[in-house]
């Protein structure tokens, strides 16, 4: 091998992806089958890690696996409308806004459970009666 490629546990290692991520990546089409050595180990270039780590860094901040196909297709094609990315972008941070909404309406909810209840040797529990409600 030369030194322009490297094996899946080297490139997992090099692009913080697991191999387990960077077959199922390949499985399902976000990243091009990789080349194969002659005795068929798979091969990665510095251009693949390249792509493992914006892969990582695009699913750090929360994109889907449909979003960041495609932003890899926009960051591979250097005659882009940089609006596009930002589109894409922008609807994603209102997706997030939405889900801080969702998850400080469930935090404000256990508060004011977990305020009523006594937590003393009784059984009676309005967090188990809040979580039993319909």
């Amino acid at each position: 091998m030369d030194t322009t490629s490297t094996n899946i546990g080297c490139a997992a290692q090099a692009s913080g992806v697991s191999a387990k991520m960077i077959r199922h990546y390949e499985a399902i089409g976000l990243i091009a089958k990789p080349a194969r050595s002659f005795s068929g180990y798979r091969t990665y270039s510095e251009r693949d890690i390249h792509t493992l780590r914006f892969i990582k860094q695009a699913r750090n901040l929360g994109f889907s696996m449909k979003q960041i196909s495609v932003l890899l297709s926009l960051w591979q094609n250097r005659t882009r409308p940089s609006r596009e990315v930002k589109n894409i972008a922008l609807q994603h941070i209102q997706e997030l806004d939405e889900k801080i909404r969702e998850m400080q309406a469930m935090k404000a909810t256990l508060e004011r459970l977990a305020r009523h209840c006594h937590g003393d040797e009784r059984p009676d529990c309005p967090i188990l009666d809040g979580l039993a409600a319909p």
